[in-house]
C-alpha cells in the first residue's frame, strides 16, 4: 500500500459503491452480500454496527433499524485486488435475512444443467410478519 488513505485505497465501482460479504465470525457462515458507499463504510467504522447503502431505496440502510437484527462488527477486510470488503460480524438474533431465515444464500442448487433448479434447504426462523410489522 502507498500512501493513500483507507478510503482511497478501496477500488470504488463508477457508482461509488463498493459490495461487501458479511459472515457470522463465530461460525463462518456466510450472512448476506450487500453494498456500501463512502457515507455506509464511514459510518459502519464510526459506530462499529453493519451500514449499508440500499440500491433500490438510494438511502442508508443500518442493517436491523426495523428488524433489530443488527451486525457488529468483529474484523473488517478487504481483498487482494482492493475491491471487495468483507465483515467478520456477530448476527443479533441470528437472523441476517429478510426472509426469516440465518442467511440469504438458503437456495441450493439441485440437478443438472437440464433439470436444474434452486431449492429452499434452510429454514424460516421467524415470519417476517412477525420482523416488519
Amino acid at each position: 500500500m502507498t500512501g493513500k488513505g483507507w478510503l482511497e485505497t478501496i477500488h470504488w465501482d463508477d457508482d461509488g459503491l463498493v459490495p461487501v460479504i458479511a459472515q457470522e465470525a463465530a461460525t463462518g457462515t456466510i450472512l448476506m452480500f450487500a453494498w456500501m458507499n463512502h457515507d455506509a463504510l464511514i459510518q459502519t467504522v464510526q459506530t462499529g454496527k453493519a451500514v449499508y447503502w440500499s440500491r433500490s431505496r438510494k438511502k442508508l440502510w443500518h442493517k436491523g433499524e426495523e428488524s433489530g437484527h443488527t451486525q457488529k462488527v468483529i474484523d473488517m477486510r478487504i481483498d487482494c485486488d482492493e475491491d471487495v470488503l468483507l465483515l467478520l460480524v456477530e448476527q443479533a438474533g441470528g437472523i441476517a435475512c429478510h426472509t426469516g431465515r440465518q442467511s440469504c444464500f438458503y437456495q441450493q442448487f439441485q440437478g443438472d444443467v437440464s433439470t436444474g433448479r434452486w431449492v429452499a434447504v434452510d429454514p424460516v426462523l421467524k415470519d417476517p410478519k412477525q420482523i416488519y410489522q
